[in-house]
């Protein structure tokens, strides 16, 4: 599974430089598939290819939050999530409604960071 930042979140920072794959960003903050990955171009869901490096649209304007497509739970990097480690407010919970395995988890980890 994901993780996933609760409305409960103080937008202290503390979790984004935490996470390797750069998928934290804060409130209102455009994300790029690019950031902190190897992705030069994204297939999405329904056939589109988008350009890694253009702006996507924030999930929240109001606290920090986490791109579930590019979080990993830290699994290939760390014993347990970071962000989650290092939040004062413990905000950073797992996310009920996206389950990943560990295997589904490292192949994320691997598309990602494809070398180049």
């Amino acid at each position: 599974m994901a993780i996933m930042i609760t409305d409960e979140c103080i937008n202290c920072g503390a979790c984004e430089p935490e996470c390797p794959n750069n998928a934290i960003y804060e409130g209102g903050a455009q994300w790029r598939w690019a950031d902190g990955t190897s992705l030069k171009e994204v297939a999405t869901g329904d056939g589109q290819v988008v350009s890694g490096t253009a702006p996507q649209t924030p999930v929240s304007d109001e606290y920090y939050y986490i791109v579930s497509d590019k979080c990993t739970e830290c699994v290939g990097f760390h014993e347990e999530p970071q962000c989650a480690a290092v939040c004062p407010v413990d905000c950073c919970v797992d996310d009920p409604d996206l389950r990943e395995t560990r295997e589904r988890l490292l192949e994320k980890k691997e598309w990602l960071h494809i070398a180049a």
